[in-house]
């Protein structure tokens, strides 16, 4: 696994074999990233990385110039790994938060411009993550949810949806907030 832009652009990242993870493809992050270079400017964006395991979607985020990148995950060795490989990369807008997803979505208080969720394929409430989003107060105007999911799941009818990218057994469904 690589970070495939910005000032760390090359890097490899090597996570520990005990992570409970599926990670994102680089194919995958990179077509990701090469949509939102064409949509947005990195630069000081505030992200949110919802179920962020390796912590692959970050690092991209704060190579490229974001302002700050929370990456919130529950598993402990995944936020011990984030951790350590922040403090290696010296990536000063960063911030790891332990806690679960959804009641960080509940009670977080801060307002993000991107939140980017790869929540595990088989979790049970996935189908919920865009509605949950919508609800909550922590997207600015005009912020972009992604959700990385399996094929079973079509968000085609949600309320803020603006379309889906496949990448092989990767999908990234795009939503704005209104």
């Amino acid at each position: 696994m690589r970070i495939i832009g910005g000032s760390h652009k090359g890097r490899l990242i090597r996570p520990q074999g005990n992570l409970p993870v599926r990670p994102t493809t680089d194919l995958a992050k990179e077509s990701l990233f090469n949509i939102l270079n064409n949509r947005i400017d990195f630069e000081g964006l505030a992200v949110l990385d919802l179920f962020a395991g390796t912590g692959s979607i970050s690092y991209e985020f704060a190579s490229r110039g974001a302002g700050e990148v929370i990456s919130v995950d529950l598993n402990k060795n995944c936020i011990d790994f984030i951790k350590k490989t922040v403090q290696f990369f010296q990536f000063k807008n960063m911030k790891v938060i332990r806690a679960d997803a959804f009641k960080f979505i509940q009670n977080s208080y801060l307002k993000y411009d991107i939140v980017f969720a790869d929540p595990p394929y088989d979790l049970d409430n996935v189908g919920e993550l865009p509605r949950l989003i919508s609800a909550s107060e922590i997207l600015k105007p005009e912020a972009l949810f992604i959700l990385e999911h399996s094929s079973k799941f079509d968000f085609s009818k949600s309320a803020f949806f603006i379309e889906k990218r496949n990448y092989g057994k990767v999908n990234f469904s795009f939503f704005r907030n209104a």
